[in-house]
Formats: C-alpha cells, structure tokens, sequence
C-alpha cells in the first residue's frame, strides 16, 4: 500500500462489525511519526473508559490539568465533527435530486392520469349517467393513480435494497482532507419514506386530471359512444 512517498506492507486485515475503525491503516506509533516527520507529537489519542459515567471525572481532570492542552469529547461527537461539511454536501445534493426527481415523476403521472382520462371518457360519463357523483369520480381517478404510485415506489425500493444495500464506497472528505469510507444502509423506516413519498407524487400527479374527469360534460361524453 502506497500513502504518499512510502510504500507500506500490509501484514494483515481487521474488522469491527462495520465500524470507522475499518477505515482506518494501524501502524505503530514510532515509525509513522517518522514517517510524516511528525516528532513526539499526536493529533488524537482514544481512550477507552471503565463506563459512560466515568467520561465527566476523565475529561474534568484533563481539562484541569495545566501540563494537557486537550479538547476532550466523545468518540461519535469527534467524527461528527469531522463529517459536518462532508455530510451537509451529501444531504443538499442528495435532497436536490430527489425533489428535481420528484418533480419529474409529478408531471408523469399527471400525463399518465390525463392520458387514462382521455381514454375512458365515455366510461365516465357513462357512471355519471347512471347516478356517480363527482366524488365518487374523483376518489376512483385518484385511487387508480395512488395505485400506480405504490407498485412503482415499491419496485423502486426494492430495486435500492438489492442494489445499494451494504454497498461500501469511499470519498475526499473536504474538511479534514482524509478520505472517508461508508456503506449504504436501506432500512426499513427508508423504505416506508420512500413508499410514503411515492404515494404523495401520485396523489398530487392525479389530482388535476380526477377534477378534469369529474367536471367531463356528461351529453357531449356520451355523444361519443
């Protein structure tokens, strides 16, 4: 393994149950000071504590301390702190496509919806005719529509369980200039926001062609019989 101008030799591998320490190349101290030409100096140092209650007596003594000029936090507060920008990018990129997507599918179920209105007006007008409300109408158009929103959102979520679940990549964290690894995780509560937002697109990309079907003028429809 090459890290800038060394070349290391990797003597083994080492796993963590999916953990950052995955991400991370172990060496002994010494050597890797000298290496980078760090002197006797450390950037962090992990401590590993008898329990959680014994965090607050840990960092009071060595923020008291006047020979340590530490900051002390916890380990999942540090590498949120290390992820801030990396993470912020990811989400507003990530957002930003789903709506523009989302836009997308809007239109296309609005142009499908039309289309399946178009082609059943006499339909319609014939269940008008035979004392259907508007209502009635509408609630129908829109089932149908939700319907389809269903079946594509849970084909989509399945297509992103078997795709991107456990898929391991890797990035440039800008912040900290490290390169950042992670994996995808499809959960289930994704999956239910996924089902959810699917079910919102079609109930806004059926609704203006259900009021379109619900105002048809019942004698010109049925004119076309």
């Amino acid at each position: 393994m090459k890290s800038g101008q060394i070349t290391w030799t990797v003597v083994g591998l080492f796993e963590t149950g999916g953990t950052v320490s995955e991400t991370e190349v172990w060496a002994d101290a010494r050597i890797l000071q000298g290496a980078y030409r760090r002197g006797n100096t450390y950037q962090s140092v992990l401590v590993k504590l008898e329990s959680p209650d014994a965090y607050a007596a840990f960092e009071e003594w060595l923020t008291s301390n006047p020979k340590a000029n530490v900051s002390v936090r916890p380990e999942t507060e540090y590498y949120v702190a290390q992820s801030t920008t990396l993470t912020t990018l990811i989400r507003t990129v990530g957002f930003g496509i789903a709506i523009l997507m989302g836009v997308g599918a809007v239109f296309g179920a609005i142009l499908t919806m039309y289309t399946a209105v178009a082609t059943r007006t006499r339909e319609i007008a014939t269940l008008r005719a035979l004392g259907f409300n508007a209502v009635s109408v509408v609630i129908s158009v829109l089932a149908e529509a939700m319907a389809l929103a269903a079946i594509g959102g849970a084909i989509g979520g399945l297509g992103a369980y078997f795709v991107f679940n456990g898929y391991q990549t890797s990035t440039m964290n800008f912040q900290t200039f490290s390169q950042v690894a992670f994996a995808f995780a499809v959960t289930p509560s994704l999956l239910v926001q996924g089902l959810v937002y699917a079910l919102v697109m079609g109930l806004i990309g059926g609704l203006l062609p259900a009021i379109k079907a619900a105002r048809l003028p019942i004698p010109s429809a049925l004119r076309q019989l």
